[in-house]
């Protein structure tokens, strides 16, 4: 196979008063650092891996595909120990009927740490052309108990049969025994759970199941200006009071969800950004959606596929807006960081590549870095000191593997030119001990350093990542006092 030769740069753009940038600059100078490989696990080359959840020695993988034909592509949760990040080793597959399954795609994971609790959401194992999966798709979350010897062999504590698309975990700063999943399904719903009784194996409460409370504008009949959008995903304040939403083709919104936290009766999303004033895009529409630590602003990023996946996918693909929430009725894009992939005006030189992906996909924030996979523009480091003005801090593209088992129908299946079409960076990253650990679709568990501006930040994480208030995300923005692990 033709190795992976390219390695991107930086096109990093600002403007200050519209609702999107009206104007471009290139950032003059671009101070890189790198990234060294740690460790490394292919994952038995079976090329469809999803996210990770890491607790303690053991890193726990999905999968995007099923366990079809007897589980020959090694589908369902794969462990690996971690306690020597330099060689990452696995540990074995969670065996059939609990993971592996026919219609089943162990998408999104997370861990309740305190709890020692993982959670696996089963969900969109979309048949030929999206997941190679066989239907119907069977959705659901299921519990583990992780504790002790049980990390290697995991107790379900508890099989939740209700979907969503991505979710978001938080801890009550105030008792760990309290935890909500805040769901987004892509969709018009937004859900959430508290998923405390989980702990003594009864079934999470559903404190809210409906709209996500904005819509289109104007109203039906007349023409459409802002989409509703569909919550694909979300994030939480550590307080619990905010919650900052990545609506497809709805663009960004700013959400009171202080009554969960609370524990009101009957608790109900209620806007703050004004509905017809939501910041918007051309495109399939924002994918995730963080707000910076300590600053008014939020990292929102798209996820665009190749033009295999349908009408508006495809070069430019999609990338990162930082967005001024100073008046988070009024939120305003105000910068965008882009790869070289995603400049439309250079476009005919990455096209055809139907079955690739240029495209932002998951951050996890440090104060002053956005560590971003970028499905195949590899794990970007971005420096975020200035959000108004953003730039690449370092770039890491892996050595793709020879062969997997699965090719990705839409990520990884067009030919390798050497342009980055075998890399599929695709997790949210996690920070644990001050290293990073990110998993590629294709190629596997990678475990890496961050040298360059602000490394001694990164170095002193103990836990952190992008769908969780766990671990240092409490040291950032304190409830109340820091925690006593904090730095």
């Amino acid at each position: 196979m033709r190795k992976s030769l390219w390695r991107g740069t930086l096109i990093a753009v600002a403007a200050g008063i519209a609702v999107f940038p009206a104007t471009a600059a290139a950032k003059p100078e671009l101070k890189t650092g790198s990234f060294t490989q740690v460790g490394h696990n292919p994952l038995l080359n079976r090329g469809m891996n999803a996210a990770i959840a890491i607790h303690g020695d053991y890193a726990y993988i999905g999968s995007r595909t099923d366990g079809t034909n007897g589980n020959a592509r090694h589908a369902g949760v794969m462990i690996v120990d971690i306690s020597n990040p330099s060689d990452p080793t696995l540990v074995r597959e969670m065996l059939p009927p609990l993971e592996a399954n026919v219609g089943e795609s162990s998408r999104e994971l997370r861990v309740w740490q305190s709890q020692d609790i993982l959670i696996v959401l089963h969900t969109n194992c979309g048949g030929a052309g999206a997941h190679e999966c066989t239907p119907p798709s069977i959705n659901n979350f299921r519990f583990y108990d992780i504790s002790g010897a049980n990390a290697t062999n995991p107790r379900l504590i508890y099989q939740l049969n209700m979907n969503t698309h991505e979710f978001f975990l938080w801890e009550d700063p105030a008792n760990p025994e309290r935890a909500l999943m805040y769901g987004g399904s892509a969709g018009s719903t937004f859900t959430v759970w508290d998923i405390s009784p989980v702990r003594i194996g009864e079934a999470p409460i559903v404190l809210y199941n409906g709209a996500h409370g904005f819509t289109r504008f104007p109203p039906f009949p007349q023409p459409i200006q802002i989409p509703a959008g569909g919550l694909h995903s979300l994030s939480v304040s550590n307080d619990g009071t905010r919650a900052y939403y990545a609506l497809l083709t709805g663009g960004f919104g700013v959400v009171d969800v202080s009554e969960f936290a609370q524990g009101a009766p009957s608790p109900q999303p209620r806007p703050i950004t004004i509905n017809e004033a939501r910041p918007t895009w051309p495109g399939p529409g924002a994918h995730s959606a963080i707000k910076l630590w300590n600053k008014d602003w939020a990292y929102v990023s798209d996820e665009v596929y190749g033009t295999a996946t349908g009408a508006g996918h495809g070069c430019p693909w999609g990338w990162a807006r930082f967005i001024d929430i100073s008046n988070p009725a009024r939120p305003v894009v105000k910068a965008e960081y882009k790869i070289p992939q995603n400049v439309a005006s250079d476009c005919a030189q990455w096209e055809p590549r139907p079955r690739t992906s240029y495209s932002a996909h998951n951050p996890t924030l440090t104060p002053r870095i956005a560590f971003s996979t970028w499905h195949s523009g590899g794990l970007q480091a971005i420096n975020i000191q200035k959000p108004w003005e953003p730039y690449q801090l370092a770039q890491f593209m892996p050595t793709p593997l020879d062969h997997v088992i699965l090719e990705d129908p839409r990520l990884s299946s067009d030919p390798d030119t050497g342009n980055g079409e075998k890399v599929v960076m695709w997790s949210y990253p996690i920070i644990k001990d001050g290293l990073i650990y990110v998993v590629d679709l294709r190629n596997g568990l990678y475990v890496l350093k961050y040298h360059g501006a602000y490394s001694k930040e990164v170095r002193r994480i103990g836990f952190l990542d992008g769908n969780s208030n766990q671990g240092d995300a409490l040291c950032y923005e304190p409830v109340g006092r820091a925690p006593r692990h904090c730095k």
